[in-house]
């Protein structure tokens, strides 16, 4: 999915206030958690941007399946370990606390039954008592397709233009994202495809319940997306 951009992420998105949002995290695990242990794994962790300050106060793993986000992630992050896999079938043979799944990486799933599995797999990583938090994608009520929407890094070594025109297709939000990087070296122009399920307040509801959670819906989340926190049962 970023298979040229993966270099020039985290200039794209240095909007992201990665510290305020995990001190947020924190205090929402804090409220929900039950289990008595500090294991936190970031499932599509990409660069690893929140595990640098959530690494801070729980003892954090990271998988995604994105090899390129995944080299500058460990490259970030030496102490931490992270593994290449698919949310849907990855299997890491231990529990933890806490599992995420941030910056609306679950609509990469693509439809209702996936997401289940997904969901239901990330369950399945957390001990009695602990807590899955998921960053939906947009609701279908809330995309607006159409328009132009462009962003820009203005970096002295760095200068990057990336615009899209967005539509929905099958229930997929779908962003053919335009590029033109320059560098000392070079001016390069690629594109990217991003498509991004447009699931249901209910569907992903459901999920959680069909893992088996009590889950709760935080209408502010991180970055006015919401959060999903689903608490799994103790012993």
């Amino acid at each position: 999915m970023f298979t040229k951009s993966a270099a020039f992420y985290d200039a794209i998105y240095s909007f992201k206030n990665y510290e305020a949002e995990a001190s947020y995290l924190r205090a929402l695990i804090a409220r929900h958690q039950r289990s008595d242990g500090r294991r936190l794994l970031d499932v599509a962790c990409g660069t690893g941007a929140h595990l640098v300050y959530l690494q801070l106060h729980f003892d954090v793993q990271g998988i995604d399946l994105d090899h390129n986000l995944l080299a500058i992630a460990r490259a970030k992050c030496p102490a931490i370990e992270f593994h290449q896999g698919d949310m849907l079938t990855f299997d890491l043979g231990r529990e933890f606390d806490v599992v995420t799944c941030l910056f609306s990486a679950i609509g990469y799933v693509h439809t209702p039954e996936r997401l289940n599995r997904a969901v239901a797999n990330m369950t399945h990583h957390l001990r009695p008592g602990g807590v899955l938090i998921v960053e939906p994608w947009l609701l279908p009520d809330t995309f607006e397709p159409g328009g132009v929407h462009s962003m820009i890094v203005d970096k002295p070594d760095l200068k990057i233009a990336r615009m899209n025109i967005h539509r929905v297709q099958n229930r997929r939000s779908v962003f053919d994202m335009h590029y033109m990087v320059g560098t000392r070296d070079q001016i390069d122009t690629f594109t990217e495809r991003h498509e991004l399920f447009l699931f249901t307040r209910d569907e992903y509801l459901a999920s959680f319940a069909g893992a088996g959670l009590s889950a709760t819906w935080d209408e502010k989340g991180l970055m006015g997306r919401g959060l999903i926190i689903g608490e799994k049962p103790g012993n």
